[in-house]
């Protein structure tokens, strides 16, 4: 007999009422706008992305199940990300000093502190995965 693996519902409930989908591919499509044109980050991302459709779109997807709790995301970001030896810890803190920037401009006043928690958390925890030793705390920047 097989046993089957039966794990609790997961929570489908918003980060925040006020989200919605449009807010999101409006962040996905500035945000990386300027990584675009960022001195430091602009030529990272060119060296990795030939096509940005396909990317924004994942990005769309990604951020649709962090905010929207859609699951419709499948993807490894840690595997993705620890590959890039070109990055350096402080590009962290580059990244979301323009994360920040545009969730302010996106989202309703109460609602862009739980989108900008989201990406603090997700940036820790690519910085943790790519820079830190087991008993490394990760740096101020990647907190508000």
């Amino acid at each position: 007999m097989t046993q089957l693996d039966i794990r609790p519902a997961v929570s489908r409930v918003p980060a925040h009422p006020s989200i919605t989908r449009a807010q999101i591919s409006e962040l996905v499509d500035t945000f990386y706008g300027r990584v675009q044109g960022d001195e430091r980050l602009g030529p990272i991302f060119a060296g990795r992305i030939a096509d940005w459709g396909p990317h924004l779109a994942k990005m769309k997807h990604f951020w649709a199940s962090v905010l929207l709790k859609t699951g419709e995301y499948k993807g490894k970001p840690v595997p993705a990300h620890f590959v890039m030896k070109e990055v350096e810890a402080e590009d962290f803190g580059i990244w979301l000093g323009h994360f920040r920037t545009v969730a302010h401009e996106i989202f309703e006043p109460e609602a862009a502190p739980i989108v900008i928690a989201q990406a603090e958390r997700i940036a820790t925890s690519l910085w943790m995965a790519m820079f830190a030793t087991p008993f490394d705390k990760a740096p101020d920047y990647l907190r508000s």
